[in-house]
């Protein structure tokens, strides 16, 4: 059986739910993809999804729906989004099996 192409942590899900319910507009889920970008190659995105694209797969986890862009779910399948606070930031985390290493500043990755 293949491994689901991502979950949610519960505090990734609590987050993602006040965002959604913050949203000046009606929004179904959050799309997470990854873009060229940073000095290992990739990167992450969320952002919010306002519709179901074209090819996009779609993963329930914990009452939210996470849209999965096409081009990403190769490199996201078996993933966990977490959501991370600390002092200085807050931000969504990535624990990704199919990561073969991140850059120094931790923005970026490569597999």
């Amino acid at each position: 059986m293949m491994p689901q192409v991502i979950t949610l942590t519960d505090r990734a899900a609590e987050r993602v739910k006040a965002l959604i319910d913050q949203s000046d507009e009606p929004v179904l889920g959050v799309r997470v993809g990854v873009k060229e970008q940073g000095c290992s190659g990739m990167s992450y995105f969320v952002e919010y999804a306002k519709e179901q694209g074209k090819f996009e797969d779609v993963v329930e986890d914990k009452g939210v729906r996470i849209f999965i862009e096409p081009k990403a779910t190769m490199f996201l399948l078996g993933s966990e989004m977490d959501y991370v606070e600390d002092k200085f930031s807050s931000r969504f985390e990535f624990v990704n099996p199919n990561e073969k290493g991140r850059c120094g500043c931790g923005e970026s990755f490569h597999v």
